[in-house]
C-alpha cells in the first residue's frame, strides 16, 4: 500500500468514532475492512444507507464519494463497490404504476458530464437553458436544450456541496452551499462566483431557496431548523426560527401576496412567513404520519405538497385551514418528491417507485396520469418549470437532466 493510501486510511478511521461497534456488524467478505474504514468518514454508514442500491446505483455512490474528496485509490475502490452491491442490494420498491389520460408529453434525458456529480435540484432560467446542482461534482452545470451542449461551472470553496437554485432578475443563478454553510451567487457570464457565510456557525446546512416577489432571496437550512433571509443589495442575512423544535424546514414557494410557504419535513406542519413581519404560522396536517417534503402553490393561493413518508398528494388551504390529500398511484411508498403547479394542474415526481414516475394531477377533475421516467429516474429530487410551460427534473443516481415537453 502506498504511504498517500495509508494515510488517507487511517485519516477516515480517525473519523469513525462509531467504527468498532457497526464495524463489526457489516458480514464477512472482501472489502468489510475497506468498507469499514472509508464509507464511515463523512457520516455514519448505516445512516445512508436507505434501501441499499443497485449495482449501477453503488457504482454512482462511490464515484460520488470520490467527488467529494474521499481518497480511495482505484483497487481498493473496485474491491469495496463488488462487496457493497453483493451484501446491500436495493430492497424491493413498488412498481411505478402508469396511468393513461389525456395529456401527451415527450421525454428527453442529458448525461451530465461528471460521474458520480448528483444533479440534486434542476432550475429552467428565463434564456431557456436548463441549470443543475453538480452536488458532489461542487460544480452548477447549464444545459442547452436545443444543442445538448453542457458546460460546468466549478465553485469557489471546495466540496460546498450545491443544492437549491434559482436566478435573479439580472440571470445571476444563486445556490445553496449544504456544506459550506453558504448562499453563492455565480454570474453566467463571467463565471465569477460570490458567497455569502452564515452569520451564525449553528447554521451549517442551507437547504432550498427562492427570490420573492421583491428580489428578496429566503432559504432553508433543514438540519439547523432555521428560515434565512437574505437582502441581495446588502448581503444582510436574517435567521427565524421556526416554532416547533428539530421541524426541518425544507422546500418553499411564493404565493401571489408575497407570503413565503415552507414545508417542515421533520413534522406534520407547513408554515408560512410574513415576509414584513416575519412571524411564522404553522398549519398542522391531520395526520401524525405526514412528512411533506415539497411544495407548490397555484394560481388560487392554494398550497399542494408531496407528503413523501405517506405516498399523498395533498391539498392546503391557508385561508380556513382545510386538507384533502389522495393516494399517489404508485402506493404508500411511492415517495412523492419534486412537484410543481403548471397552469394551475400539479406535476411531480413519485421518487420511490421502480421506476420513477411522473404524475400529473387535475385539481378539477381530482383524476390522475402518469409515465414511466426512461432510464428509471432514480431518484427525482426537485422539479421546474420552463418558460413555455415544460417540466424539468434532475436525476441523481443516473447522473441526468430530463425535460417533459408538455404538448400544449
Amino acid at each position: 500500500m502506498s504511504k498517500n493510501s495509508l494515510v488517507s486510511l487511517m485519516a477516515a478511521a480517525l473519523l469513525c468514532s462509531t467504527l468498532p461497534a457497526w464495524g463489526q456488524e457489516l458480514p464477512e467478505g472482501s472489502g468489510k475492512e475497506l468498507v469499514a474504514a472509508q464509507c464511515n468518514s463523512c457520516h455514519p454508514f448505516h445512516a445512508r444507507l436507505g434501501g441499499g442500491y443497485t449495482a449501477q446505483g453503488w457504482r454512482t455512490v462511490m464515484r460520488m464519494m470520490t467527488n467529494h474528496g474521499v481518497a480511495i485509490p482505484p483497487d481498493q475502490l473496485e474491491t469495496m463497490t463488488a462487496y457493497l452491491t453483493k451484501n446491500f442490494p436495493e430492497k424491493g420498491k413498488p412498481a411505478g404504476v402508469v396511468i393513461p389520460g389525456p395529456a401527451k408529453v415527450s421525454i428527453k434525458e442529458w448525461q451530465v458530464p461528471t460521474p458520480g456529480s448528483r444533479p440534486h435540484d434542476p432550475l429552467a432560467a428565463r434564456d431557456g437553458s436548463l441549470w443543475y446542482t453538480g452536488q458532489m461534482n461542487n460544480v452548477l452545470g447549464r444545459v442547452d436544450p436545443k444543442t445538448g451542449k453542457i458546460r460546468e461551472y466549478p465553485l469557489t470553496t471546495p466540496h460546498s456541496g450545491p443544492h437549491g437554485l434559482d436566478e435573479d432578475k439580472d440571470g445571476n443563478i444563486w445556490y445553496t452551499g449544504n456544506t459550506g454553510a453558504l448562499i453563492g451567487k455565480l454570474d453566467p457570464k463571467t463565471g465569477a462566483v460570490t458567497e455569502y457565510k452564515m452569520p451564525d456557525p449553528a447554521v451549517k446546512d442551507p437547504h432550498t431557496l427562492i427570490f420573492d416577489h421583491s428580489g428578496i432571496l429566503w432559504f432553508t437550512a433543514q438540519n439547523s431548523n432555521r428560515v434565512g433571509r437574505l437582502d441581495p443589495k446588502t448581503g444582510e442575512i436574517k435567521l427565524l426560527t421556526p416554532p416547533t423544535p428539530k421541524s426541518r424546514p425544507y422546500g418553499m414557494a411564493v404565493n401571489s401576496k408575497g407570503t413565503v410557504f415552507i414545508v417542515l419535513f421533520g413534522t406534520n406542519r407547513v408554515a408560512s412567513v410574513d415576509p414584513k413581519t416575519l412571524e411564522i404560522r404553522e398549519y398542522v396536517l391531520p395526520d401524525p404520519a405526514s412528512r411533506p417534503r415539497r411544495l407548490t402553490i397555484t394560481s388560487d393561493d392554494i398550497v399542494w405538497y408531496s407528503d413523501f413518508s405517506r405516498g399523498y398528494l395533498g391539498r392546503l388551504d391557508p385561508a380556513t385551514g382545510k386538507v384533502s390529500e389522495w393516494q399517489s398511484p404508485s402506493g404508500p411508498k411511492s415517495e412523492p418528491y419534486g412537484i410543481s403547479a403548471i397552469n394551475d394542474i400539479i406535476w411531480y415526481s413519485e421518487s420511490g417507485s421502480t421506476p420513477n414516475m411522473v404524475v400529473r394531477f387535475d385539481p378539477k377533475t381530482a383524476k390522475f396520469q402518469s409515465w414511466a421516467i426512461p432510464g428509471g429516474g432514480n431518484i427525482v429530487r426537485n422539479t421546474s418549470v420552463t418558460r413555455d410551460g415544460d417540466f424539468v427534473l434532475a436525476n441523481s443516481l443516473v447522473n441526468a437532466v430530463t425535460l417533459v415537453k408538455i404538448s400544449k
